[in-house]
């Protein structure tokens, strides 16, 4: 609600403005919904100038209808779709992570939360030429490790440096850092065009792990706890929308009453991601392979849950068509 001051509009001066709030008027909706005639009587002012003044506030303040249509177009210029780098986990996510939405990776240890991540940021930085903003709160993320995947990738150390410069990692390990961290980065140089001297735009912020902040201060100061996890949600959910970025952020599981597998953190915090993915190792004994995982969609607004697709993390592929791998919705229906 707007609050009444002296200036916004001509005839509404500081002596109205204070006959008004003895008045019980103290906000634009205030006056505009208040009987006009009465309220000139109350006020001792001309019901004509009154009338002048809540007609022009109405004109600078009233929010102007916009038809869905718009909203949609608005939407699909606004989105792009970022590739993981592997073709099982963009099918379950319907082609990729989201800009402007939140995507969350939940599972237990060596569930390949982490991995997955690292991967992503790799495929982002090397084949999208885009830059990756990678907050790790668990000391898990190497430069070495990086570096192995981008060999992977490709042969030139060239290539391989420019992505690692595209690649800005923050080491934090409490929430107080992290969300001094995520305030920064929206006020910083989220605001640029690109940071640092690899060049390309930020289009994910990645936070592996997000439980290892929160959970910490769930214990005995319940409701600072609480009010701890609705900020760190709340600006990451604004970094996406505001800088049309995909954040991804991974959280640990526990077990409900009937002894079900599920992501961690609450009931509260099940509200903050617009997906979750539910990673586990499969027992694959016979096939002698360790590495493979399962990955199982628990929430989506755009695929039916419950949908489950194993990939091998040993096997993340390489894009052949890396400028292909970023594609808004109407190039992704074209195709």
């Amino acid at each position: 609600m707007v609050v009444l001051r002296e200036g916004m509009c001509p005839g509404l001066d500081e002596d109205l403005v204070r006959d008004l709030r003895n008045a019980d008027i103290k906000t634009v909706e205030d006056l505009v919904s208040s009987d006009t005639e009465k309220l000139a009587q109350k006020c001792s002012v001309s019901y004509k100038a009154l009338l002048a003044i809540r007609r022009v506030l109405l004109a600078q303040h009233t929010a102007f209808p916009v038809s869905g249509a718009d909203l949609y177009e608005e939407l699909l210029s606004s989105t792009a779709i970022l590739s993981s780098g592997n073709p099982s986990l963009d099918k379950l996510l319907d082609s990729g992570f989201y800009t402007g939405e939140l995507t969350e990776l939940s599972g237990g240890p060596g569930s390949g939360k982490s991995q997955v991540c690292f991967a992503a940021s790799v495929h982002i930085s090397h084949h999208l030429k885009q830059s990756v903003v990678f907050v790790d709160t668990t000391g898990g993320l190497t430069a070495g490790r990086l570096l192995q995947m981008l060999e992977a990738e490709t042969g030139s150390r060239e290539e391989q440096m420019e992505a690692l410069q595209r690649i800005h990692v923050f080491r934090l390990f409490d929430v107080f850092s992290l969300l001094d961290c995520l305030y920064g980065l929206r006020a910083g140089i989220l605001q640029q065009a690109s940071v640092g001297g690899g060049g390309g735009s930020v289009k994910a912020v990645i936070v592996d792990s997000v439980s290892a902040v929160i959970a910490p201060v769930l214990g005995g100061k319940q409701n600072e706890g609480m009010s701890l996890m609705t900020q760190v949600g709340g600006v990451l959910k604004t970094i996406a929308k505001d800088f049309n970025i995909a954040a991804l952020v991974t959280n640990h599981v526990t077990r409900s009453l009937s002894g079900e597998v599920q992501p961690g953190l609450g009931m509260s915090w099940s509200h903050v991601p617009r997906t979750r993915i539910l990673l586990e190792r499969v027992e694959a004994a016979s096939a002698g392979c360790s590495s493979l995982r399962s990955a199982t969609l628990i929430k989506s607004s755009r695929q039916p849950c419950n949908i489950r697709v194993e990939f091998d993390l040993q096997r993340w592929s390489r894009s052949k068509r890396g400028s292909e791998e970023m594609r808004t919705p109407e190039e992704m229906d074209s195709a």
